[in-house]
């Protein structure tokens, strides 16, 4: 038989959370009569719009409370006039009606553009021609665009000293290169004129701006584009490819001067300089020449007939030397010999034509034609020294 007993007790029924809702909300509205029986000379009708009264107070003048970014500046006017400029951080002012803050951001880079309007990264900037079209000193059309890029440098003055300091930069801008481009041709400020005019505008621009105390810098002024009206666009064209056929052959010209001056500069300074050899040359032979003739004139003062025959003699020599034609004087009517010395001489020079063997019985009278007809026959003078 089994020893367990039966479960003889009731389960348990699942919470009244109504019940315990109603139970505290009675309790926790007992406490609140009971407080305020005990305290009933708190609930006062001026007690109450006194405690309401400084929280409004206190909620007001926390309105005070500001924050002003890095690189911004905060300018607190007080009933509409200048009181300060605070400094990046946690800042208080009183609050409005008594003073106002605006905010003045004095590091980004603010833009105007004059002559056109660029509505898109990938869209066609729009032409506005009554910004862009002007007159230049020859009184020629053009088309300028410029863009300006500036930066504010004192927030209290870019608030107060100008009513609306972009709107006034623009039209100052406008006026400015219009007086610039008036006092210049077309073809300068289509060509080599543009940093030059740009860096005018520029300058004219800031000097009208720090004479209005305008609290702004020109940081850069950009001529985006400058051309002639679209209905002389072709002829334009044409004149400046002309201009640039031009400027090239100017330049090929002056490459090819670069070129053969310095070859005419060179050629003439080896001319001078044979010159003045050849003539130190012959002013020094001549002056050799002088002097051994001094020195022959004084050895021919000392013994005139043996200085004449010397020299007839060298002079004898200096002719025959030469001469191949070999002489043999004979006073009897005795056969003539001749001895090939012409051929030995010829053959040890090297010579490419050999004298003919003058001692052949055949050819010796052919021989000694052709040897006449060469060299002339030369004979010793018979004069006595």
């Amino acid at each position: 038989m089994s020893t367990e007993k039966p479960n003889t007790s009731k389960p348990t029924p699942p919470p009244d959370w109504k019940a315990e809702i109603d139970k505290h909300w009675q309790r926790l509205s007992q406490r609140g009569s009971d407080f305020y029986q005990s305290h009933q000379q708190l609930f006062g009708v001026q007690k109450v719009a006194a405690v309401a009264g400084a929280g409004l107070l206190v909620a007001w003048l926390g309105s005070g409370w500001y924050i002003v970014d890095q690189g911004n500046r905060g300018v607190v006017s007080r009933f509409g006039a200048y009181a300060d400029t605070t400094l990046p951080g946690l800042n208080w002012h009183w609050p409005l009606p008594l003073e106002s803050v605006k905010v003045v951001n004095v590091e980004q880079q603010r833009f105007i553009e004059v002559g056109y309007r660029d509505s898109g990264r990938f869209a066609k900037a729009a032409n506005i021609p009554q910004e862009s079209l002007m007159l230049t000193r020859d009184e020629n059309i053009i088309n300028v665009r410029l863009a300006v890029q500036y930066q504010i440098n004192n927030a209290k003055d870019y608030l107060f000293n100008v009513k609306d300091s972009e709107a006034t930069l623009k039209q100052l801008t406008e006026s400015v290169e219009r007086a610039v481009i008036g006092q210049h041709d077309m073809d300068f400020v289509l060509t080599e004129g543009r940093s030059e005019i740009v860096a005018e505008i520029k300058s004219q621009i800031q000097t009208a701006m720090d004479r209005y105390q305008a609290g702004i810098t020109i940081a850069s002024v950009n001529l985006q584009d400058a051309q002639p009206p679209e209905e002389v666009q072709g002829a334009f064209e044409d004149a400046i490819r002309a201009r640039e056929d031009k400027q090239r052959l100017i330049n090929e010209a002056e490459a090819y001067s670069n070129e053969i001056l310095p070859k005419a500069r060179g050629a003439s300074a080896r001319l001078l300089q044979e010159a003045d050899a050849y003539q130190a040359e012959k002013v020094a032979k001549a002056k050799g020449e002088t002097e051994r003739f001094d020195q022959l004139l004084v050895e021919y003062e000392k013994n005139p007939a043996i200085t004449r025959k010397r020299l007839y003699l060298e002079a004898k020599e200096k002719l025959y030397s030469g001469s191949r034609k070999i002489l043999i004087e004979s006073t009897q009517n005795a056969p003539q010999f001749y001895m090939p010395l012409a051929n030995a001489e010829a053959q040890a020079a090297g010579s490419k034509h050999p004298v003919a063997d003058l001692g052949s019985p055949d050819n010796s009278g052919e021989a000694a034609h052709n040897h006449k007809a060469a060299a002339p026959e030369l004979r010793p003078s018979r004069s006595k020294p």
